[in-house]
């Protein structure tokens, strides 16, 4: 059984400004996501998810269906505030969805295979691809779960500092612990953290999440259960989130689930700025020049 690819694109882009997640970055308007269901197909992907807002989903249709169809079968499934699901029926006010690990909860009655999840709007590679389609089909188990590592010199910003999910890993390659690290730049051509008004080094090929994880549909029950007791916990605090590394933390600690961070050196980058355009789009013509990807991708 192939696995299945589940996007996170259901963010308002409230810093972006518009929806990122199909905006064209690519030579001939390709989004983020084409580069990324692209590099899916061809490392063994069976499916591809779409996590959106509702009244996202004919927009999404229209742009993706044309190039996919016949190329990877898809799915779209929503992301709402409906509490009632989880058998919560108290209601709690929020004018942003509950975050990451909420957001997977809504593949669960369509991914009935091993998964992983990405952002939408962070370009990947297809050596991170290939890395977690190998794990999914041959190492993963209802508790052995995968986080991609990326170097964190392949993942810092021109624009400024950035926050970053530093892993700490054990003798096995497992996951002992993130530590989001909030600000985090270059300078005089080493990396370092500020904490506390004070500076201090990372090595360059410091293991980070980009968020970029794989699992079995065993998680769900599990983050479910989380969900709850988060929401419940929560419900005076309308900007708190439900991250996925919540997930990851709790499965760790309680020695429920390992975490394999596998290791890769494709370069990472993203946008959360309308600033950040004009970088990925040379960074993908860049790609598109030395030979990585055809200039017309679904050609």
């Amino acid at each position: 059984m192939k696995p299945t690819l589940l996007i996170l694109a259901a963010g308002m882009a409230s810093r972006y400004g518009s929806m990122k997640q199909i905006d064209g970055f690519g030579p001939n308007g390709e989004t983020i996501i084409d580069y990324s269901i692209y590099d899916a197909i061809n490392a063994g992907f069976g499916k591809v998810v779409f996590i959106i807002k509702e009244e996202f989903v004919e927009n999404f249709k229209s742009i993706f269906e044309p190039k996919l169809n016949g190329r990877i079968e898809t799915d779209y499934v929503f992301q709402n505030f409906d509490l009632t699901q989880f058998g919560i029926e108290e209601e709690i006010y929020r004018e942003k969805p509950w975050g990451t690990a909420h957001a997977i909860l809504s593949g669960r009655k369509v991914v009935k295979e091993p998964f992983c999840v990405i952002n939408a709007d962070d370009y990947y590679g297809f050596d991170a691809f290939k890395k977690m389609v190998d794990f999914l089909t041959t190492e993963a188990t209802d508790s052995n779960y995968s986080i991609i590592g990326y170097e964190i010199g392949k993942t810092l910003s021109e624009f400024g500092a950035v926050s970053r999910g530093v892993c700490k890993v054990d003798a096995s390659g497992n996951l002992e612990e993130i530590v989001e690290r909030t600000k985090v730049y270059p300078k005089d051509g080493k990396i370092f953290y500020e904490e506390d008004g004070e500076e201090f080094p990372l090595s360059f090929d410091t293991p980070v999440s980009m968020n970029f994880w794989g699992f079995t549909p065993a998680v769900f029950n599990i983050t479910e259960k989380l969900f709850v007791e988060f929401a419940q916990a929560n419900k005076d605090k309308p900007k708190a989130e439900f991250f996925i590394p919540l997930i990851g933390e709790s499965l760790v600690k309680s020695g429920q689930a390992t975490f394999k961070v596998v290791p890769t050196s494709n370069k990472w980058f993203g946008v959360t700025y309308k600033e950040d355009k004009p970088y990925v789009q040379d960074s993908i013509n860049q790609l598109v020049e030395n030979g990585t990807y055809p200039e017309k991708l679904w050609s």
